[in-house]
């Protein structure tokens, strides 16, 4: 995984399970990978990988079954989808729409060119 510089490591982590969580990968109940492979995986300290997987286990989207690791919450998908999708309005979409509004971009536009690139 290539990290950025705009978050912090462990939430960059975060993210990604919560990805993993949204894309399939892990459905309710599944266990995720233990802490060490994780960190193992993404060539971070496992001190970094700790502190994503406590993150994720204070939001409610991860928990821990003692001797047997970390497993997905039930509802845990909705869970993610509910915070991004507010925070994509709250944060992203002032900017996108700035910025549309700038560079004289109609919301036809838009859903012509998201049209175009579903149909692939």
């Amino acid at each position: 995984m290539i990290f950025t510089n705009d978050k912090a490591i462990y939430i960059q982590m975060a993210d990604r399970l919560c990805d993993e969580i949204l894309s399939g990968v892990y459905k309710d109940d599944d266990r995720i990978p233990s802490v060490r492979e994780y960190a193992v995986l993404l060539e971070v300290n496992t001190n970094t990988a700790v502190k994503a997987y406590e993150q994720l286990a204070r939001e409610e989207i991860i928990y821990n079954k003692r001797g047997l690791g970390y497993f997905v919450t039930k509802g845990a998908r909705k869970q993610i989808l509910k915070v991004r999708k507010q925070e994509f309005m709250k944060e992203r979409l002032p900017e996108l729409f700035r910025q549309m509004n700038l560079l004289d971009i109609t919301i036809e536009d838009v859903a012509e060119a998201y049209k175009k690139l579903t149909e692939c």
